[in-house]
């Protein structure tokens, strides 16, 4: 029997990308997770396979942005398997850049793990 989602599991993966540490993060995902990340040249941005993957990916981006935090704004669970997390994403890229932007992650779970994260974040220009 899978576990279900709660509001008090999405909560921990918030904190869980909040301290940045990847492999406290990593924790909450299947081995053979898959996350579509805001941005890139797919039409679901882009799509990275795998933990290991994973892992990588979100080390990376720590690198550039250190500071990098996300402000929940609040979560929702939809039905057993389900969740989705509203928050506010800030940080100082490594030249300089702020970055600040309302965003989402919609999760699908499986055994109360993560088995996809579809990311999604506003695209903030100067009019």
């Amino acid at each position: 029997m899978s576990k279900p989602v709660t509001l008090e599991l999405l909560k921990q993966i918030g904190l869980a990308f909040c301290s940045r540490d990847v492999d406290r993060i990593m924790s909450y995902f299947t081995e053979d997770a898959i996350f579509y990340m805001a941005s890139g040249p797919e039409a679901v941005g882009r799509t990275i396979v795998g933990k290991a993957a994973i892992h990588k990916v979100l080390a990376d981006r720590f690198a550039v942005i250190p500071d990098m935090y996300w402000a929940p704004e609040y979560d929702l669970v939809a039905g057993p398997n389900n969740g989705v997390s509203v928050w506010r994403v800030t940080g100082t890229h490594a030249d300089g850049t702020r970055l600040d932007a309302q965003g989402c992650d919609l999760f699908e779970f499986r055994d109360g793990l993560i088995w996809k994260k579809d990311t999604y974040w506003k695209i903030v220009r100067p009019d």
